[in-house]
């Protein structure tokens, strides 16, 4: 059974950092592209990172491009997510997310297929004030 749970999340000043963290079961972590999405209020999820099992292959955003950076410890089952120079609209819920089933390592960017990444966790809250 496939279970995340996120932390780290927090409230602070923009120009500040947070380090996300998920934890997950092993369900075959090492194999699977694995996600970092978010949501703020009425807006739809959107993707922030992504990283093939490996950690070769990384994917950003627009907006987290130059601040954010995705790891995983597949040892560890564990996922992070760095973020520097925090701005408002980085607020919002932030959740991992494992795919649907494995793909190869330089699919892991295709983020806006159908079916692709599922959240399981209930997300861990960032707040940007200005």
């Amino acid at each position: 059974q496939v279970q995340l749970v996120e932390s780290g999340g927090g409230s602070v000043q923009a120009g500040g950092s947070l380090k996300l963290s998920c934890a997950a079961s092993n369900f075959g972590f090492s194999s699977f592209c694995m996600a970092w999405f978010r949501q703020a209020p009425g807006k739809e999820r959107e993707a922030v990172a992504t990283i093939s099992p490996g950690s070769s292959y990384k994917y950003y955003s627009d907006s987290g491009k130059g601040r954010f950076t995705i790891s995983r410890d597949n040892n560890k089952y564990t996922l992070g997510l760095q973020m520097n120079n925090l701005k408002p609209e980085d607020t919002g819920m932030y959740y991992c997310a494992t795919d649907s089933r494995v793909f190869p390592a330089l699919q892991c960017a295709e983020v806006d297929l159908p079916g692709r990444y599922i959240q399981r966790g209930q997300g861990t809250q960032v707040t940007v004030s200005s």
